[in-house]
């Protein structure tokens, strides 16, 4: 079999005599294979599904995202047992898509200190749903034994899933409804007005049941939740993640450890510490620095307001999308090959996850051809998943068979992952060749086919 190099376009242009080939010929015999070696460079912090989440309304600078947040009262979107609107939640969605983002969202009952109306449909407190007020504070805590409210949670949860389970413009959904924040904890751990496991049962039954697809994550480790599909969220990222959220893994046990393996891990770098965990002397308790954490987490993405702001300085900048690129996936392409027999072409290529967590979902993969016009002259669906390259591991080779019906010429082969929200931001690979002839696009390399 013979061999030659196999190079980008840019180089191939000087060379093409030495590319050129036949594929339409029927005497020829066997395949000829041509190899490149890509190169690396780091994938862009907003790259799909990870990074650092933007949240709230206010005015933000151009801090690179591909994820947004959003709290949202379950009062706004429920005014009866069976009676629901999702409209507050369309506008937020939308709102995301506009910008090319993901959306996160999170249903509240209960939001201590914001001073903001309750979270509970009112329907229930005129029905009699007994509360629980806050010292010092104006907010309600429910009855989370009611059958009433705990009806109204499966059926919201049921609906939720029928409208939004595999819609592109959700990254994940965060559980919510149970406690302070929907954050399944009352506002002060003195204060136990909080849901029995038996309720807590019941909206993860109602979970599971409704989201076949889009990913859920819950707060705290546990074994109610542990061999369920549900990530987890920390909501103490770099202050207790060491501590408090990987002890809570380990007594959950081996299957809340390795959760990360196929559920997303998210959550928010507290408050405390955001803005100035960035600083060149970070703010981090000792033991927590955000390294750390992520590699123990394998976190892949978290709510950092301070990185959005107009003000934040740029020298902090610089060490934050650093992070936001350590966080999730990154996939690099090492090598590429063709094969190119009497009238199909093998094409081979090398996947590394060089990141600290995989990608959560089966986003489809396409190879292009793309001819000296820059015209995609054909494209292919693939089978190759996504979910199953695992960091730490060896790169996974995905092959597959073309027949590409095309004239004489020279073509730059091409590969993409394709974002199911019509306008989001594409999946970009951690090499020097991506975009490197057409947007979006891989290029794995070019060569001459002539009649």
């Amino acid at each position: 079999m013979k061999t030659s190099p196999f190079r980008p376009l840019r180089l191939i242009r000087l060379t093409i005599t030495n590319l050129w080939l036949t594929l339409s010929l029927a005497t020829s015999a066997g395949f000829q294979t041509w190899a490149a070696a890509l190169q690396y460079q780091p994938a862009p912090p907003d790259n799909p599904l990870k990074g650092f989440v933007r949240s709230g309304s206010r005015t933000f600078n151009d801090f690179p995202h591909s994820l947004e947040f959003s709290y949202v009262p379950l009062r706004a979107l429920m005014t009866g047992p069976t009676n629901i609107d999702l409209t507050r939640v369309e506008k937020s969605l939308d709102a995301a898509a506009s910008r090319g983002n993901q959306a996160i969202f999170r249903v509240y009952l209960d939001f201590p200190g914001s001073g903001l109306p309750t979270g509970i449909p009112q329907f229930l407190l005129d029905g009699g749903l007994a509360t629980h007020c806050y010292p010092n504070q104006h907010d309600m805590c429910p009855d989370y034994e009611d059958p009433r409210l705990r009806t109204a949670l499966t059926n919201f949860i049921a609906a939720l899933g029928e409208r939004y389970d595999g819609d592109p413009r959700v990254g994940f959904i965060e559980a919510g409804l149970l406690g302070s924040w929907g954050e399944w904890r009352t506002f002060s751990p003195a204060w136990r007005w909080f849901a029995s496991d038996a309720v807590q049962r019941g909206v993860l039954d109602a979970y599971e049941a409704a989201f076949q697809r889009t990913k859920v994550l819950v707060r705290f480790p546990d074994e109610l939740n542990a061999g369920r599909p549900f990530g987890y969220h920390d909501d103490w990222f770099a202050r207790g993640t060491l501590t408090s959220f990987m002890e809570k893994l380990e007594r959950a046990g081996p299957m809340a450890i390795n959760k990360w393996r196929t559920e997303p891990i998210g959550g928010r770098i507290h408050p405390l510490l955001q803005g100035c965990v960035w600083d060149e002397s970070s703010c981090a308790p000792e033991g927590q620095d955000f390294e750390s954490c992520v590699q123990a987490s394998h976190a892949s993405w978290l709510m950092d307001s301070a990185v959005f702001r107009q003000d934040f300085p740029e020298g902090n900048r610089e060490r934050a999308l650093a992070a936001a690129r350590s966080l999730g996936y990154e996939f690099h392409v090492p090598a590429a090959e063709l094969e190119v027999g009497a009238d199909a072409v093998k094409v081979r290529v090398s996947v590394r996850n060089l990141g600290v967590a995989p990608f959560y979902y089966d986003w489809p993969a396409e190879l292009g051809i793309m001819d000296s016009q820059d015209n995609l002259a054909g494209t292919w669906k693939t089978d190759w998943k996504l979910t199953s390259i695992m960091p730490g591991e060896p790169a996974a080779v995905w092959e597959a068979m073309l027949r590409p019906e095309v004239g004489q010429g020279i073509y730059t082969f091409l590969l993409r992952v394709v974002n199911p929200l019509p306008g989001g931001k594409p999946l970009r690979f951690a090499n020097v060749e991506q975009d490197q002839d057409k947007d979006g696009w891989l290029t794995l390399g070019s060569l001459g086919v002539g009649q």
